[in-house]
């Protein structure tokens, strides 16, 4: 119930989302959806990010929307760090210890940082996560189980 109420609180305003490097004073950072800066990582089959806060591909700490296109599959691999992930649209998946768990839009998991794992979106509809990192983001891809 209490997931449900957040959700209606929370989805009407989903069309309003953070954009990078707009601070004002008192610390408030917000901007319409169209200032988001999207720009697809290379070599990712079509995968999208649009940071709010720090550089996703960069050093540090970051906030970021990112977006998956529907059908996408990571390869078996690991974050050094926590990867903290809300689902706004679409259902992404992880699979991890041989469990695979679907995470439709309303969600969030989080995979510990060197948690050997596959994951993806499924089929029908892009992802649009929201995903934050303590330090930098990477992706290791270990050998396939």
């Amino acid at each position: 119930m209490k997931i449900a109420l957040v959700l209606a609180v929370v989805l009407p305003f989903s069309s309003l989302v953070l954009a990078e490097d707009v601070e004002p004073e008192g610390g408030i950072v917000s901007a319409a959806t169209h200032e988001l800066n999207w720009v697809e990582l290379p070599e990712s089959g079509g995968i999208k990010y649009a940071n709010v806060r720090g550089d996703i591909v960069g050093e540090g700490p970051y906030e970021a929307f990112v977006l998956f296109p529907a059908g996408k599959d990571n390869p078996f691999h690991y974050h050094s760090e926590a990867i903290p992930t809300v689902v706004i649209q679409g259902t992404f998946y992880a699979e991890i210890d041989g469990e695979r768990t679907e995470y439709p839009a309303g969600s969030f998991y989080d995979v510990p940082g060197k948690k050997d794992h596959y994951s993806g979106c499924l089929p029908g509809m892009d992802c649009l996560l929201f995903q934050y990192q303590e330090d930098r983001f990477d992706l290791v891809p270990q050998p396939e189980e």
